[in-house]
């Protein structure tokens, strides 16, 4: 891999793949029967090269919160001198306060559960893990009760667009800081169940506008991921890339220097009239598993910016 073009501003590192949810559109797939779990002393590695990079870390996998050694890892990162230790979390464990507990006296100050549904019965079946709902509703209730910073990750499916609302309703009431919808990557499950898992971008863009309105009414911070500035008319200031820090993520097997270049090569891809929009020098493009599947007619050129948000050139890349 080439060295990053931009300075490091987060680490990300996977501390494993096993997990205790089952997720139908999970980017990972059968990234748990091949590569497991790092031990303690792997992950403390990878922690003493990230600190060379940054002073912001985040704990992902797989779950983070069924390992053993959590306390000790987040502890470790702690006195590496990392100033946000965020833990990235599918929030189930959570649910028992003194874990949540445990974990801000060893130094967590961020927490990224994910709900997926506005209901049990939708949630759980995303998950593929009855009670899961109940759990991460909890562990969210027991975040902020401990005053934690709580910003919350939502994958958007065929199963869940139409009640994107009701979930945003849901999570401001839950009290999150922030919270973002993620239009679901079509690798691993997700590639597998695409005709499943995979809306069309066209007919999630109302409802996904309606949930940012319920944020935006509550004064609660809003991000969308992975959806093209075709989709997001008005609310352009709201498209997470313009944001997301440069991020350095080792995986252990392998190591992704820059995010950001990785996305802009790799991972999203750009069409055949994409040069014709406004807003191509700061769009990235959908994944491209999306138009390789559903082709490129709904990715209609933007000419200007005169129906943009007001901040839509703040930032600009």
């Amino acid at each position: 891999m080439a060295e990053p073009l931009h300075k490091t501003e987060r680490v990300d590192i996977k501390t494993g793949w096993n997990c205790n949810n089952r997720c139908v559109f999970c980017v990972q797939g059968n990234k748990r029967d091949q590569y497991g779990n790092k031990t303690t002393d792997e992950v403390k590695r990878l922690l003493e090269e990230a600190r060379k990079d940054s002073d912001s870390i985040v704990f992902t996998g797989g779950e983070v919160t069924i390992r053993p050694d959590l306390l000790e890892i987040v502890r470790y990162a702690k006195d590496l001198g990392y100033s946000i230790i965020q833990i990235q979390t599918n929030g189930r464990m959570l649910a028992y306060k003194k874990v949540c507990e445990d974990l801000v006296a060893a130094g967590a100050n961020e927490f990224s559960p994910a709900l997926h549904g506005h209901t049990a019965e939708l949630h759980d079946y995303l998950t593929c893990s009855p009670g899961s709902f109940k759990q991460t509703a909890r562990s969210i209730r027991n975040l902020k009760e401990l005053g934690q910073h709580v910003l919350t990750n939502s994958v958007i499916t065929r199963s869940n667009y139409r009640t994107l609302p009701e979930l945003a309703a849901l999570l401001v009431g839950l009290g999150v800081d922030q919270f973002q919808l993620a239009f679901v990557h079509p690798l691993g499950s997700a590639g597998e169940k695409f005709v499943e898992v995979v809306a069309r971008l066209s007919l999630c863009e109302p409802y996904v506008k309606q949930a940012l309105d319920v944020g935006l009414a509550a004064g609660r911070r809003v991000m969308v991921e992975a959806i093209p500035y075709c989709f997001m008319e008005g609310y352009e200031p709201y498209v997470a890339e313009r944001i997301m820090p440069h991020t350095k993520i080792f995986e252990g097997h392998v190591t992704i220097a820059d995010y950001t270049e990785h996305r802009l090569t790799e991972g999203k891809a750009k069409g055949p009239r994409c040069g014709e929009c406004a807003f191509n020098g700061m769009c990235e493009g959908p994944w491209h598993e999306y138009p390789d599947h559903y082709g490129w007619d709904e990715f209609v050129p933007r000419p200007d910016f005169s129906k943009a948000h007001p901040r839509t050139l703040e930032g600009l890349r």
